[in-house]
């Protein structure tokens, strides 16, 4: 669960460079490199050592990646790396004025790396410049000779690329974030109620067993109050189920109000609730069993202009050395069912 937790917490650019990053600077190294060789068997020397240069700095945007754990510089030398080396082709025309035709990769990845809205700044300024580069006179710069036509229709494609990029990567993220919230659901679900909202037996079962570690380490005491709602099935029988539900969530408000922080409070099923008290002596725990007793018995619950008087019976148990929680929680039902057979509205053991 913790692992689980760790990993919805990354954002979501986070999580795209630490996939795509790696894999995408080993895939430009192996193609630059590639192209280098050709380049050198065709006596293309200077648009060689560009792409030998190109594959070195995948190299290190790679080892960046992987030895220094560092995303965000990582990405900045491949997806800028990427960029200058279209530069080059733009501007020198590459194998016979074609080297233009590899600018269709930068929308996608400019915008899988760095998310839509930064990924669309970025294009925004490739853009200009590639602009620059192609339709400054060659008086003014020299370049690669391109046709008007082709200038225009590859500027044209361009955005019509960094618009399907664009509205993928849109899909894409708002499916994430659809995700993700269900995930943040069903894993509220799995660990509260959710009528009450008060953690449920499960997560309350686990607390338990994470306390019971830690304060047998350190010595300190562990004690629960197993509390019972009286006569709940004639509140259910007279005002309904709902009037039930409703005593049930002001219980809960009532509960979680008047223990510590470091307390836990839960619904353990059906009108039957849990107080987990850590660093808590039986003597203690039963000073805030009177204080919630005493708050249930001043609180009316409103259903329908009708006031419904509420009592509780509970019973206390603290954790014993070598003692399992089970056998805690079988001590606490022990006391609880002594207390309700006294009459209900009690607390047993009594001190």
């Amino acid at each position: 669960m913790q692992e689980k937790s760790k990993v919805f917490s990354l954002n979501d650019d986070e999580l795209r460079q630490s996939h795509v990053v790696p894999l995408f600077a080993l895939v430009g190294m192996f193609i630059t490199g590639v192209m280098g060789i050709i380049g050198l068997f065709n006596d293309n020397i200077i648009l060689a050592s560009a792409l030998f240069f190109a594959s070195f700095i995948y190299f290190v945007g790679y080892y960046t990646f992987k030895k220094l754990d560092n995303n965000a510089l990582s990405s900045a030398i491949v997806l800028y790396s990427l960029y200058l080396l279209m530069f080059y082709l733009v501007f020198t025309g590459g194998v016979e004025n074609t080297g233009p035709l590899w600018i269709y990769i930068v929308a996608p990845v400019s915008v899988f790396i760095h998310g839509l809205k930064r990924g669309l700044i970025d294009i925004g300024v490739f853009v200009i410049i590639i602009c620059l580069i192609m339709f400054l006179p060659n008086d003014v710069l020299q370049h690669a000779n391109y046709s008007i036509e082709f200038k225009s229709r590859l500027i044209y494609s361009f955005l019509t690329i960094t618009f399907l990029s664009a509205l993928y990567e849109s899909s894409r993220n708002m499916s994430f974030q659809h995700t993700l919230e269900l995930s943040k659901k069903y894993q509220h679900l799995a660990h509260f109620d959710p009528l009450t909202q008060l953690s449920n037996r499960r997560d309350v079962l686990a607390k338990l067993t994470q306390e019971q570690a830690r304060l047998v380490r350190n010595k300190e005491p562990l004690t629960i109050i197993l509390c019972d709602v009286d006569y709940f099935k004639k509140i259910n029988d007279q005002y309904g189920h709902s009037a039930g539900d409703q005593v049930l969530i002001e219980l809960a408000q009532i509960f979680s109000q008047n223990i510590r922080e470091q307390d836990c409070v839960a619904r353990w099923g059906g009108e039957e609730f849990l107080f987990m008290l850590p660093q808590t002596q039986e003597s203690n725990a039963y000073v805030i069993a009177e204080k919630i007793q005493t708050k249930v018995q001043a609180c009316n619950v409103s259903y329908q202009q009708e006031n419904i008087t509420v009592t509780v019976s509970m019973g206390i148990a603290q954790l014993n050395a070598g003692q399992s929680i089970d056998e805690l929680i079988n001590s606490a039902d022990k006391y609880l069912y002594q207390a309700k057979n006294a009459g209900r509205n009690e607390i047993f053991p009594k001190l």
